[in-house]
């Protein structure tokens, strides 16, 4: 199932390519604007931006299969609208603009799922070897869509390119049709939207090896971005190409990132994330440099070759370590956060770089740009990619809270309470160790935590910390990893009880009709 979905986004990815080729070209015409050229990528990206979350919750909760098969359908019918008005001589800007943008919702709805079921596909070892071959997938069809989608405008117009790239999702929709995907059981109720939304939410604030993934990755793409913002200006009016020029721009830029993203496995094994990372980065700067200085088409050439590699290298790397940074029940939000940095910064960013493209000029927009990624390439050191060996994420069951009544699961909010006894001189190293189970918890769950002791008693310490329901804190049992025993282990060896810490869970008041069938009645009966 992994190889035909593989081959048929590889059928969808060059119809994007050349939807995306044909879109730009077609705006040059309409509204030859280095704002308005920009604003198509700023259209696509924009979605991702405001819809990631929401998308990556629906990933979390709902058939991955058939949310794939709605956007792929939705995506297939805006390109199919927007081809049929482009024949017709019937598109504007604006029209564009706003087709443009449909086809961006249907991609924000359709990434984190996507990325979600490839774990699925593959065993955790053989994960970064499958984003590898996705990424060679994505960048084969960048060098070649490019260039059909260059001559296809250049031969029979945008609307026919447009028309092709609808009938490429059809790829997708019939290999989504025969995947018999399995369904895990679940014992716990389905989470609701909003509610999953803000799990999401909280474990990305409390989980520092995404953290550092998502810092990374808006310190690239910001001035990265600039590429596409402003690059089908400088190859119509800086370089003088035609629409099939301007393919072949990207089609080098295709060739450069396939090639690099078939050697990236080879260079994994030799230099750790941070340094390739780096190194790609720096090289993407140098990059952008020299466009912004070139005149020659084949130094053009030459340098959009190395664009592509470097580009690959950097997300892959990126795109892995969010991957495997992750456990699964939170996976599918966890890459809507990423993809909305990544193309949330693209969209915004791309405003930026056209708005000073048509005030200071392209090259100046590029040579401004090729400083900002160098610059970013400082957050390497503050923002540490973790390696897949310091990452334990499988899933650790703790055995659900025992109670002497059923608690209705919406019932809340749910204040936990765990009392320790330590020795006071070790005091202060047990609440530097709780601070590492301060994240755990609220990563998990928890919207409110503290730790305190008793003045009375300077040996106890209570933690307490609160979640809003009483499923939700059964959900925390289920959402703890591997990794996670190092910092509980440490937690207790700070603790001298005869017994294991004594752990409570009180319920909101304001749920107090549960305890009805607890009080005793006249008749006697309980």
């Amino acid at each position: 199932m992994f190889f035909w979905l593989t081959l048929a986004a590889l059928v969808s990815n060059i119809g994007t390519w050349m939807q995306n080729v044909g879109a730009a070209w077609l705006m040059t015409s309409l509204a030859p604007s280095p704002l308005m050229v920009a604003l198509i990528q700023t259209s696509a990206s924009l979605p991702i931006l405001l819809l990631a979350l929401p998308a990556g919750a629906l990933a979390d909760i709902v058939d991955r299969r058939r949310l794939l098969l709605l956007s792929q359908g939705w995506m297939l019918i805006a390109a199919a609208v927007l081809g049929v008005l482009t024949i017709v001589k019937a598109t504007t800007p604006w029209s564009l603009l706003t087709l443009s943008l449909a086809l961006g919702i249907g991609s924000a709805m359709n990434a984190p799922a996507w990325q979600a079921i490839v774990p699925e596909l593959v065993p955790r070892s053989e994960l970064t070897a499958a984003v590898s071959i996705g990424s060679i997938n994505f960048n084969l069809s960048r060098a070649v869509g490019p260039a059909l989608g260059g001559i296809v405008v250049a031969w029979a117009g945008a609307g026919i390119t447009f028309i092709l790239n609808a009938a490429s999702f059809l790829a997708v929709m019939a290999v989504l049709f025969e995947w018999r995907r399995p369904h895990a059981a679940n014992v716990m109720p389905a989470e609701r939207v909003m509610g999953a939304i803000r799990a999401g939410i909280r474990y990305t604030r409390y989980a520092p090896a995404l953290d550092a993934v998502l810092v990374r990755t808006a310190a690239f793409i910001f001035g990265a971005s600039a590429i596409w913002a402003v690059l089908p200006i400088l190859a119509r009016f800086s370089l003088h190409l035609d629409a099939a020029g301007y393919g072949g721009l990207l089609a080098f830029f295709g060739a450069g990132a396939m090639v690099a993203g078939a050697v990236l496995p080879r260079l994994g094994w030799r230099l750790s994330r941070n340094l390739l990372a780096a190194i790609a980065q720096a090289s993407f700067a140098a990059v952008l440099l020299g466009l912004g200085l070139a005149r020659n088409i084949y130094v053009v050439w030459t340098l959009m070759t190395l664009a592509g590699a470097a580009w690959t290298v950097t997300m892959t790397v990126l795109n892995v370590a969010a991957q495997l940074s992750v456990p699964a029940w939170v996976q599918g939000r966890a890459l809507s956060v990423y993809q909305m940095v990544l193309q949330g910064g693209m969209a915004g960013a791309s405003v930026l770089w056209g708005w000073v493209a048509e005030r200071q000029g392209v090259r100046m927009a590029i040579f401004y740009a090729a400083v900002a990624v160098a610059a970013g390439i400082l957050t390497v050191w503050r923002f540490r990619l973790a390696a897949e060996t310091e990452l334990d994420l499988v899933p650790l069951r703790r055995p659900e809270p025992e109670t002497s009544l059923e608690i209705d699961p919406d019932a809340g909010p749910v204040l936990v309470t765990v009392e320790y006894r330590i020795d006071p001189l070790r005091a202060r190293d047990f609440t530097i160790a709780m601070r590492q189970l301060r994240l755990i918890r609220l990563r998990d769950g928890a919207v409110f935590w503290g730790l305190f002791f008793d003045a009375n008693a300077p040996q106890r310490f209570v933690e307490y910390f609160v979640v809003e329901t009483w499923a939700e804190h059964l959900r925390q049992h289920y959402r703890g990893v591997n990794a996670d025993l190092a910092v509980q282990n440490l937690v207790r060896t700070y603790h001298i009880g005869n017994s294991p810490p004594l752990v409570t869970h009180q319920i909101s008041a304001q749920g107090v009709q549960i305890l009805e069938q607890f009080v005793p009645s006249p008749d006697g009966l309980k």
